[in-house]
């Protein structure tokens, strides 16, 4: 009898050890690669869902890709190309008004193209702080739906305010997409809070009445800064918002 107890009290040891190993494994940290869990996709009891089988999940955990840095990159590869095919850049990739019918493609491909250092600089820094917090909380589908059709309505928007030869002026710029990205997060998530010019604590809904007044008041000024793009794009952020904000599941992590 006693032998027996030992075997079953010694059975109930290895089985308690391999348990406590198993559970010590998510506490540090550790994962199997190439999957990438989504927190956003929990249940009520906070357990994750089973992945999804797409590309993402093929990629090893360790590599930080997200289609926000798939954009930074892009835009920063199209500057270095402006620098050594100017032509081609301006002529094929940038939105010319006038000739938008006859090169389609352009309404998109404007929106990774950058002429000028400062104007990449300060795109991309925005990007970088505001596109991954919205990748984070909307998911990369929705993510890369309102920044694409943010730059397209704004750019269309634009193009309605144009008159005269301005419509014969390249577009080039993530302006209007990256307004529609700070639109969004001042709905789903208006707890955040920005520093403006890099010193001011401000919440993200007021910095958005802030730049919407701004380029208000800009309309119709000869400073080469499409007004009415970030205007546009910003109102497609807003209502992709508010649409969003009645799926709590898409932002609640």
């Amino acid at each position: 009898m006693n032998n027996t107890r030992l075997k079953h009290a010694d059975s109930i040891a290895r089985v308690f050890r391999h348990r406590q190993i198993r559970l010590c494994l998510p506490r540090l940290g550790l994962a199997p690669v190439g999957r990438r869990e989504d927190y956003r996709r929990r249940d009520e009891w906070g357990n994750p869902a089973t992945p999804e089988n797409n590309w993402r999940n093929k990629i090893p955990s360790a590599l930080p890709i997200s289609l926000t840095g798939i954009i930074l990159a892009i835009c920063i590869i199209v500057f270095f190309l402006s620098l050594v095919a100017p032509y081609f850049v301006i002529n094929y990739l940038s939105l010319v008004p006038a000739i938008m019918f006859e090169r389609p493609w352009t309404i998109i491909t404007y929106m990774f193209v950058h002429l000028t250092f400062d104007h990449l600089f300060w795109n991309m820094l925005f990007l970088f702080f505001f596109g991954m917090v919205l990748e984070q909380r909307v998911g990369e589908r929705m993510f890369l739906v309102i920044y694409l059709l943010s730059g397209i309505v704004a750019a269309v928007g634009q193009i309605l305010a144009l008159s005269g030869m301005d419509s014969f002026i390249p577009m080039v710029g993530a302006s209007g997409a990256l307004f529609g990205v700070l639109g969004c997060l001042a709905i789903i998530a208006p707890e955040i809070r920005v520093m403006l010019f890099f010193v001011i604590p401000l919440s993200i809904k007021w910095a958005v009445v802030l730049y919407a007044l701004v380029d208000f008041l800009s309309l119709g000024a000869a400073d080469n800064i499409a007004h009415m793009a970030h205007i546009t794009g910003l109102f497609v952020g807003l209502a992709f918002g508010y649409a969003l904000r009645k799926k709590p599941r898409y932002y609640n992590i």
